[in-house]
């Protein structure tokens, strides 16, 4: 995992190069020097956070496909089994 280390004007003038950059690991932003904040993937945050995503989210469907009601046909019965010799 890689650490990027940038500036508080750095973050402000790319800040395209720092969501690239947490996708590889943390982005740390410096005011005077000194670490001010942390930039983390989302997938980094739930990680740490314990989050798992539920199984819309991992699908990417959209918010509320959970609440449609589908009602799936009966399926015919099984043929019984063959008579053996």
């Amino acid at each position: 995992m890689a650490i990027t280390t940038l500036t508080s004007s750095a973050f402000d003038q790319d800040t395209e190069r720092a969501k690239k950059a947490a996708a590889g690991g943390p982005v740390f932003i410096t005011d005077r020097g000194q670490p001010t904040h942390v930039l983390l993937s989302f997938a980094e945050y739930r990680r740490l956070t314990g989050q798992e995503p539920d199984f819309v989210e991992t699908l990417g469907w959209p918010e509320g496909v959970e609440d449609i009601a589908i009602d799936f046909p009966r399926s015919s019965p099984l043929p019984e089994a063959a008579d053996r010799p």
